[in-house]
């Protein structure tokens, strides 16, 4: 019996077994060819390239066809360029970096810029023609078919778009923003620049990466250029917000986009007196008093203003009052400049200097002081002097007689 059920329980096992060995899914990878397995080989060899080998272009007009010529892995060699199929009448160059060109050498893995220049003749009719480029070499040569069709290209179209186009500042800042120009025609384009600003506004127009004036700027079909424009207000603008209104023009398309100059108020500080008159008199050792007049010929307030002076070494300069809580705009207040010469001071002129001074502006005055001796040293000189000469006439009296 035990012999049976072990026979049972063995062939059990065995055909479980076997049915999982049939049963088990056999994920095996598909085989791959050879060719895929092996490392792929950099691609190397000449090729011309554009990105658009069929364009539209228009008759009494020049077209500019963009390619390039690409080397890959080769050694550099020059390649000569040439066009052929062109029609009668037609006028091709080949350009590179704006001037004729006759052969080009790309470097290793580099690539060349070119252009196809195309004049198509007033009275030429509709219809496509074929122009072949060759590119030829000592050991290399390819060709590139264009196809150019006579037909209505889009008219010039230009939009301007500035990523800033509100600024906020002080009218002593310069207000600098920048603007995308884009040329969405299907032509080159050489776009001019303006502005219309605030009278007194001045306006200049950079390139995005120079620093140099321009009034224009030539643009590639369907590309786009950064330009900068800076706006200066005059010193003496009011408080408020200034619209600026930037335009490109070229071939009678135009482009506008307006610029805000958001310039809050400023206070301005002046330094004076009320009739002008920076000069005064002053006795040595005596304190002399003299009103000055501060003023804000700004456009926003200014506060806590302070008065200092610098003066003579051994004198003394004070302020009534020292600080001022605020001055508005267009307003003046009165400051009392306290000054005492030095007791040992020569009678001369002498310059002492004020200041008033805020929180972002300050002014300056200089002041003339002309300092004279007291009166009752004076009177003192003229005492010892009669003095002197009542004892010299004495003595001459006396040993005259002798």
């Amino acid at each position: 019996m035990r012999r049976l059920i072990a026979l049972l329980a063995l062939t059990a096992t065995s055909a479980l077994t076997a049915v999982q060995v049939f049963a088990a899914p056999t994920h095996q990878p598909a085989p791959v060819p050879a060719a895929a397995t092996a490392s792929t080989a950099t691609a190397k060899g000449l090729w011309l390239l554009t990105d658009y080998p069929s364009q539209t272009v228009r008759a009494g007009e020049v077209t500019n066809v963009h390619f390039k010529l690409q080397n890959m892995g080769l050694p550099p060699e020059p390649l000569a360029l040439s066009v052929s199929d062109v029609p009668a009448g037609w006028k091709i160059e080949l350009m590179g970096s704006g001037q004729p060109v006759a052969a080009a050498m790309p470097a290793i893995n580099e690539s060349v810029s070119l252009q196809l220049r195309v004049e198509v003749p007033k009275g030429a009719k509709p219809g496509s023609h074929v122009v072949t480029i060759h590119a030829k070499g000592p050991s290399q040569s390819i060709d590139l078919p264009v196809t150019l069709t006579i037909g209505e290209i889009a008219p010039a179209k230009l939009t301007i778009k500035s990523s800033l186009p509100a600024l906020r500042g002080t009218p002593k800042s310069s207000f600098d923003y920048t603007l995308s120009v884009t040329n969405d025609s299907g032509k080159d384009l050489t776009v001019a620049l303006s502005a219309q600003a605030p009278s007194n506004f001045q306006t200049t127009f950079t390139e995005g990466y120079g620093s140099n004036e321009i009034s224009s700027i030539p643009i590639t079909a369907g590309q786009s250029k950064d330009i900068k424009i800076k706006v200066t207000p005059p010193r003496e603008v009011k408080a408020g917000d200034y619209p600026v209104l930037v335009k490109a023009a070229a071939e009678g398309a135009t482009a506008e986009q307006r610029v805000t100059l958001q310039i809050s108020g400023q206070g301005k500080l002046s330094l004076s007196t009320k009739d002008g008159r920076l000069s005064g008199d002053a006795t040595v050792g005596k304190t002399a008093t003299y009103n000055l007049v501060v003023g804000n010929d700004g456009t926003a307030p200014l506060e806590d203003v302070e008065l200092s002076g610098t003066v003579p070494t051994n004198w003394k300069v004070e302020f009534n009052p020292k600080t001022i809580a605020s001055i508005a705009p267009g307003e003046k207040k009165e400051v009392q400049a306290i000054v005492t010469p030095s007791d040992k001071a020569i009678a001369g002129d002498y310059v002492a200097s004020f200041r008033a001074g805020a929180r972002g502006d300050s002014a300056n005055a200089d002041f003339r002081i002309t300092v004279t001796t007291s009166t009752l040293w004076g009177i003192v000189g003229i005492g010892i002097i009669a003095v002197a000469l009542l004892v010299l006439l004495g003595a001459v009296a006396r040993f005259g007689r002798r």
